[in-house]
């Protein structure tokens, strides 16, 4: 119990290479995911009065405007990569991963890109999802292989916290409540045969463990970087820029007065003067040399700040490698002017894919399938040129690799087998209406 204990407390609160929290960072990526950042919330202006003395800025706008480009470019390598599933030749083997296996994949590559790792669970024939968050991994020395973990989750604050130890050899269920851990089920194997009879009903009558361990690890590489890795920066600057340009063109609504020749004025006067204008928008002022008042506004430095706003989103797009459909113009829809908008997200999702796979065929092998993972990329694509340069090149590669090529531009790569049959039968269909046709033609 208390070795479960101490290895969650170091793990939630382990400390980065940078001094700060590596768990934290975890939560703090989840945050910038659905939008809301981390830094500036936290960012107060501060002025100093004549002695020195800090305050917290009660007067000048301070909004807080933050943007969602992690969560957008996470989304948009989810769709890019597996908005059409996970293919496979064998139309059997999705069957056997579960009716949930493209979901799950999906979320365990969303949480692999945030936090930098996921871990897939293959309870018999389904994939569990697990975060990094929840989650502690327990890796052989020598190869760096997954051999055990620890899953721990609280669906509540006030709720009692579930803690499962998982092992080669089986997984034992804990609960914690007040930081007092109890056993609540016992250590049994991950299989349980069973036996059902009218007499003596469902019961248990043998167990057994899979082939390795069943937990797998969903990563780009060893250090395990989140996708946030290296650009928290340049976000924070962004939304810094897009928040100092709010903040300008609130406080540049504000319109102050100068008043001359109006000394014998107190705070009080300068009140009354200003409720006036509010109430009847009227100024009485001497002419010539008398007293006058004079209403000035302030200008936001807003051609400044609109150029480095682009040169930042021109970074962000190009550190984390996306597709950014606002470059298309009526200019340059051709096929290859897109497909070569697509090579920064391919190489990235090259890599990504890689990943993928690799947990794939972990299941597949534990699972005892034997098949290979493929991948539709969900490409923005002039389809009619795309379709027109595979037809033209059907004397050179064959109508069945045409055929292929058109159904996966349209997205319908898995319907390709139906299709073939379709064809098929309506071929042999015109095949026999020939054949009956000239033999009455000969009859006759």
């Amino acid at each position: 119990m208390l070795f479960i204990q101490n290895a969650i407390n170091d793990y939630t609160s382990s400390l980065s290479g940078s001094g700060r929290s590596f768990y934290q960072k975890m939560l703090d990526n989840e945050k910038y995911y659905d939008g809301e950042n981390v830094s500036i919330n936290k960012y107060e202006k501060i002025i100093y009065d004549m002695q020195g003395l800090s305050h917290k800025d009660m007067w000048t706008a301070n909004h807080k405007i933050a943007s969602q480009f992690f969560g957008f470019s996470i989304d948009q390598e989810a769709s890019y990569l597996l908005g059409n599933g996970v293919n496979f030749k064998d139309d059997k083997t999705k069957e056997k991963l579960g009716n949930n296996f493209d979901e799950a994949i999906s979320e365990l590559f969303v949480k692999m890109r945030i936090h930098g790792a996921s871990y897939g669970f293959w309870d018999i024939d389904h994939i569990v999802p697990f975060s990094r968050t929840e989650f502690i991994p327990f890796k052989d020395e020598r190869n760096g292989k997954l051999k055990a973990g620890i899953r721990f989750y609280q669906i509540d604050l006030k709720k009692p916290r579930y803690i499962t130890l998982y092992l080669p050899s089986g997984f034992i269920e804990y609960q914690e409540k007040n930081s007092v851990i109890t056993e609540i089920s016992k250590f049994r194997a991950y299989k349980l045969n069973l036996s059902t009879t009218a007499f003596y009903g469902t019961e248990i009558i043998g167990s057994e463990n899979y082939s390795s361990f069943p937990i797998k690890e969903m990563k780009i590489n060893n250090k395990c970087y989140s996708a946030m890795h290296g650009k928290r920066n340049t976000i924070d600057a962004y939304d810094i820029i897009t928040s100092g340009m709010v903040n300008n063109t609130d406080e540049g609504s504000l319109i102050y007065w100068v008043l001359t020749n109006c000394g014998g004025m107190d705070e009080d006067d300068n009140e009354k003067f200003l409720a006036n204008i509010h109430k009847s928008h009227v100024v009485h002022a001497d002419g010539d040399a008398g007293a006058s008042a004079v209403p000035h506004t302030i200008e936001a430095p807003v051609a400044a700040n609109d150029t480095t706003l682009k040169q930042l989103t021109t970074q962000l797009y190009s550190d984390f490698q996306a597709f950014n459909p606002n470059a298309i113009t009526a200019g340059n829809q051709t096929a290859t002017a897109i497909r070569a908008m697509y090579i920064p997200l391919d190489m990235k999702c090259d890599k990504l894919e890689a990943a993928v796979t690799d947990f794939i065929n972990e299941i597949l092998e534990i699972a005892g399938i034997e098949d290979k993972p493929t991948y539709t990329r969900n490409k923005l694509l002039n389809v009619q040129e795309e379709v027109q340069t595979y037809v033209m090149s059907e004397a050179y590669t064959g109508f069945e690799y045409t055929q292929e090529k058109i159904l996966t531009v349209y997205g319908d790569i898995d319907k390709l087998d139906e299709i073939r049959k379709k064809i098929d039968a309506e071929s042999m269909q015109n095949l026999t209406e020939d054949s009956e046709g000239k033999n009455d033609g000969a009859a006759g």
